[in-house]
């Protein structure tokens, strides 16, 4: 699916070097694949 996003750029300079990733795409995947798997709403 293609969307279209605003992103917090100082927050993506933060958490790409941290994950390893280098494709912006890449790392708001992993990030959505890891709120779904923790139990954030507890």
């Amino acid at each position: 699916m293609l969307t279209t996003i605003n992103l917090d750029d100082e927050l993506l300079a933060q958490a790409q070097p941290s994950s390893g990733l280098s494709g912006r795409a890449q790392l708001i995947r992993e990030a959505l694949l890891a709120l779904v798997q923790c139990d954030w709403r507890s």
